[in-house]
């Protein structure tokens, strides 16, 4: 099986508070977008990786991706003012309509290739799946800062990228949502929106989204703990 993935590193992390874009940020002496882009590199099912960045870093991701050979990385195109847009763009640059697209945030350097291709084999079923792992924080809902409600966990998952779907059925539903202006909260909603379902592959709770200084610590000792256990 096979798959092309669009890879979202045009957000510029405010909550990162660098001065730079995050994904620019070196984890271990290496860019954490090429840690994420590796992954795929190294995934024999993954055939075309797209590169959506910031208009004006397209050249330092197009200098990242020949420094490290990541010859999957045939298109890096420019996002848009939103992530939602920003895979509009990618959506775009797919080579086959009878495609399955991966679409996933370059802050998440540490999904494993297991679990890509479950999620992979899932979409080819259902058409749309995306990767989550259960929620086990006790969640409350709260309003005006009074608890109003203590929320049954068992049917909560934290959902996570990849998230995976036959072309034709994620591109209607942004065309859709496009047509209606509706802004989702990921890719998944959308389709959600537009009448379809989507599958859950349980996840890792180690592929972390980097969103913050404190989560660097978190994404260096993920690499530690895979070193020791003799992973990439």
């Amino acid at each position: 099986m096979t798959y092309e993935v669009i890879v979202l590193a045009a957000g510029q992390g405010k909550r990162m508070g660098a001065s730079k874009n995050k994904q620019l940020i070196e984890i271990n002496q290496i860019p954490m977008i090429v840690h994420t882009l590796l992954v795929f590199e190294k995934d024999n099912w993954c055939e075309r990786i797209i590169l959506v960045g910031a208009p004006l870093e397209l050249d330092i991701l197009a200098s990242l991706v020949n420094e490290y050979g990541l010859a999957k990385v045939d298109c890096i195109t420019p996002g848009g003012k939103e992530r939602q847009h920003s895979v509009y763009e990618g959506l775009k640059n797919v080579s086959s309509e009878e495609a399955i697209v991966l679409i996933h945030d370059g802050a998440r350097p540490f999904i494993m290739i297991d679990a890509i291709h479950r999620l992979v084999e899932k979409v080819s079923v259902y058409g749309a799946a995306i990767v989550a792992v259960p929620v086990k924080d006790t969640i409350k809902k709260v309003e005006n800062e009074i608890v109003t409600e203590t929320v049954d966990r068992k049917s909560l998952w934290a959902v996570q990228t990849p998230q995976a779907f036959r072309l034709s059925t994620i591109q209607a539903a942004h065309d859709k949502a496009l047509a209606e202006g509706m802004l989702g909260t990921d890719d998944a909603s959308l389709v959600e929106y537009a009448g379809g379902f989507v599958s859950i592959v349980p996840g890792d709770y180690d592929n972390i989204k980097i969103t913050t200084q404190e989560d660097l610590y978190f994404a260096k000792a993920i690499l530690e703990k895979r070193k020791a256990q003799g992973g990439n």
